[in-house]
């Protein structure tokens, strides 16, 4: 007769981990939303008038593809959100300094970004993350004006040229 031993576990002494909260990518619904938005607010973009005011911006816009630009953008914010993707795209100082593009320029590109977050009723958690990764892009994107040429005034009073 063969006699059974039981083996008690010792109960754990340390509690589980908790669970990890979702990354932004999947509380934005993964690609497929993110893709949806992003198509909506590239064509915001690429039609938004007080960007195309900039020659350089609006050259820019007709020359680029806006599938392809839609895809860099779609690839960069999942990558900034913790999906998958990786971004593949050129640095923002390499692909935006020569456009030009100024502080007012900025805003209104915010404010599509504004705009397509109302469309698609963006939560405010993520909409806040999801500015802070834009935002994070501004010092490469936005160039102050640049100085006028010619000689420096040091008098102190107003250049009358």
């Amino acid at each position: 007769m063969a006699v059974q031993t039981e083996v008690q576990q010792k109960p754990s002494l340390t509690p589980p981990a908790p669970a990890k909260p979702p990354s932004l990518y999947d509380r934005l619904g993964g690609v497929y939303n993110i893709a949806t938005v992003i198509d909506d607010f590239i064509d915001r973009v690429m039609t938004d008038p007080r960007l195309n005011a900039n020659p350089r911006v609006n050259e820019a816009h007709h020359r680029v593809s806006a599938a392809g630009f839609k895809y860099l953008v779609t690839e960069m914010l999942c990558w900034a959100a913790g999906g998958p993707q990786t971004y593949s795209g050129r640095p923002m100082g390499d692909t935006h300094r020569h456009l030009r593009i100024t502080d007012g320029e900025w805003q209104a590109f915010m404010n599509d970004l504004d705009q397509t977050f109302d469309r698609f009723e963006v939560p405010q958690p993520e909409r806040e993350e999801v500015i802070a990764i834009v935002e994070s892009t501004k010092e490469a994107i936005v160039v102050a004006p640049p100085f006028q040429e010619g000689p420096v005034n040091t008098t102190g009073g107003e250049d009358r040229r």
